[in-house]
């Protein structure tokens, strides 16, 4: 049985904190994606969620530079999960994008996201 974690995120970018290693350039950054759907009486709903990405420079990966705040983006990767203790003593989980490919989203550019 094959086994895939992939997740596909379309949406605006947040925060944006790039770092510099010995090993290439990291970004780890926010992604909001919205969902729009009407409530029982029928009025229009939009629920926005927040995706942290992460994103080390690489072959797939757009120049870190044009990854910024307000920037519309394509993300494809894999979903990590985190346990940790935070500083009032309760145990907390975060999900992590660990992104393998991200593109820059012009308004007047076409796309195709070829896998």
């Amino acid at each position: 049985m094959e086994q895939i974690n992939r997740i596909e995120l379309r949406g605006l970018v947040g925060n944006v904190n790039t770092q510099t290693y010995s090993q290439g350039k990291v970004c780890h950054f926010t992604v909001a994606t919205n969902y729009a759907y009407k409530d029982k009486t029928g009025s229009p709903v939009i629920e926005t969620t927040w995706h942290y990405v992460t994103a080390w420079e690489s072959k797939g990966i757009c120049d870190l530079v044009r990854i910024v705040k307000g920037a519309k983006v394509y993300v494809c990767g894999r979903l990590k999960t985190q346990k940790f203790t935070g500083s009032d003593g309760l145990e907390r989980t975060s999900y992590d994008v660990l992104a393998s490919r991200v593109v820059s989203i012009d308004d007047d550019e076409v796309l195709n996201y070829e896998m």
